[in-house]
């Protein structure tokens, strides 16, 4: 009997232990599903603050871990856990990773995330060793993990536990580089020679990022939109040039949603479970999320739900930009996330000014995250681009209707209403504009007064799936391609 493909995940995120944004969630969501399909799939990430204060059941399983060829590589324990659906990995080092945040604060990053980062990937690496775990190949994810490659190339290629390790570097959102000044370059244990433009060197700094791209056996993206997109000047970051030399080695696999935690047939945390025939259930889920929040607002009207994080990526200036407008459409919005202190504070001075029509929460909330999706009509995705998004799918299977803006993965997997009245499941508009978000909002607006066909069409969105089964065996496909390089 064959030995199963062995993947080891490296996050800087994993739900349910330390969650910012999606990677968080993809980062639990697909090992899960590599591990139904029968892969040896294991997590590895920091033991943040977060994580200690999380009542989980860890155990310590190493100490004082330390590797030779690394260079300038702290000591570090390793912990685990069997509980999340997978084996989960934890690094444990209070001088990086004890401290409030991920990786900042909303007045900046933290300084030394250069080491702190660095430090995993080199953690990382040394823990696998430690504990013997000789996997098939490494999934890097995001800047946070992209010295990985760089390390087995060009520092352990010759010790034999690391030889035959493959590397696949996935970029959730290129935008975030990791640039650091080249005077980190010496604690990363990453010779002089490496800064050339050729390699690491990227406008003056040294670009963890490239590390990724470059070294890596493959890369991929979290949707085939994105991975069109980020070859051209207008999405690509600067790293467009890069990315098209290695176009040949360039995926792109859409996420999935993780119908097990996102799905009102089984969710705990929501008014009422309902399916696509017992919609009638959802009322009462609105009915909640509208007394959670406080929010004195007619139940008959549309309600508009937005988790989202407050930056400019994600169109959040859009939906600032129309909030007077859908005032007038007499629509309810509530607002769930964090992020640029700016918009923290347009949003909370638009909550005061239409408080009945307007609800910010600005924090992490899990549980509410699960009530809006649930108790809204329409979800809101205005974002001027979008990796993949893993709301939009949510959505769909809570019957809340997105209107999306047309880039990357909500290009993907949103098809309009109006455009395709048999497979067309939300509302979608092109131009990153106040005017085409607002226009796309009236239609759906307009649509939901006929309330025989918005619930017709609520039916048949909800029986869509978009589960990780087919994103897990495309990954797989792509694994097995990397381990017979004749294949990639």
């Amino acid at each position: 009997m064959p030995s199963p493909l062995k993947v080891l995940f490296v996050s800087s995120e994993v739900a349910p232990f330390a969650k910012t944004g999606g990677l968080a969630d993809v980062s639990s969501a697909l090992p899960k599903a590599l591990c139904r399909l029968g892969c040896d799939a294991r997590v590895i990430l920091p033991f943040y603050k977060c994580v200690n204060a999380g009542g989980f059941n860890l155990r310590k399983i190493r100490s004082q871990v330390f590797h030779d060829s690394l260079g300038n590589l702290q000591k570090f324990d390793i912990y685990e856990t069997k509980d999340a659906g997978f084996t989960a990995y934890f690094i444990k080092n209070d001088n990086y990773f004890d401290r409030d945040q991920l990786y900042g604060t909303p007045e900046g990053d933290y300084k030394d995330n250069a080491y702190r980062f660095g430090f995993f990937s080199k953690a990382v690496l040394a823990a696998i060793e430690e504990i013997g775990f000789k996997c098939d190949v490494i999934n890097c994810n995001d800047w946070q993990s992209a010295l990985i490659p760089f390390y087995l190339k060009f520092k352990l290629a010759k010790e034999d536990f690391f030889k035959g390790i493959k590397t696949l570097f996935t970029i959730h959102n290129l935008a975030y580089q990791g640039q650091f000044s080249k005077d980190a370059m010496k604690d990363l244990a990453i010779p002089a020679s490496f800064f050339n433009m050729h390699d690491l060197e990227f406008y003056g700094k040294i670009n963890f990022m490239k590390s990724g791209i470059l070294y890596s056996d493959a890369v991929n993206t979290v949707s085939k939109g994105y991975a069109e997109e980020i070859l051209t000047v207008e999405y690509g970051c600067g790293l467009e040039g890069v990315l098209n030399v290695r176009k040949d080695r360039l995926f792109g696999i859409t996420n999935g949603a993780d119908y097990s935690e996102w799905s009102p047939e089984i969710d705990p945390l929501i008014a009422e479970k309902y399916n696509f025939n017992t919609l009638e259930k959802k009322a009462l889920c609105k009915r909640d999320l509208l007394k959670t929040v406080g929010m004195k607002f007619s139940e008959d009207r549309p309600l508009l739900g937005s988790i989202t994080r407050l930056a400019e990526q994600k169109g959040i200036d859009l939906l600032a930009h129309v909030m007077k407008k859908l005032v007038a459409m007499d629509v309810g919005v509530i607002v769930l996330g964090k992020g640029d202190e700016k918009y923290q504070n347009i949003f909370s001075k638009l909550a005061s000014d239409y408080p009945e029509h307007l609800s910010v929460n600005i924090k992490f909330d899990n549980v509410l995250a699960h009530k809006i999706e649930a108790g809204s009509d329409m979800f809101l995705m205005p974002s001027r681009y979008e990796p993949c998004g893993l709301n939009q799918m949510y959505s769909l299977k809570y019957g809340t209707i997105p209107v999306v803006r047309a880039t990357g993965g909500l290009d993907d997997i949103i098809i309009d209403i109006d455009e395709n009245a048999v497979y067309g499941n939300g509302f979608k508009f092109g131009p990153a504009t106040g005017e085409a978000f607002s226009n796309a909002i009236e239609m759906a607006v307009k649509r939901f007064e006929n309330k025989e066909e918005w619930k017709a069409m609520q039916k048949k969105v909800m029986q869509l799936d978009f589960s990780w089964h087919h994103s897990a065996r495309e990954y797989i496909d792509v694994y097995k391609k990397i381990i017979d390089s004749r294949g990639v």
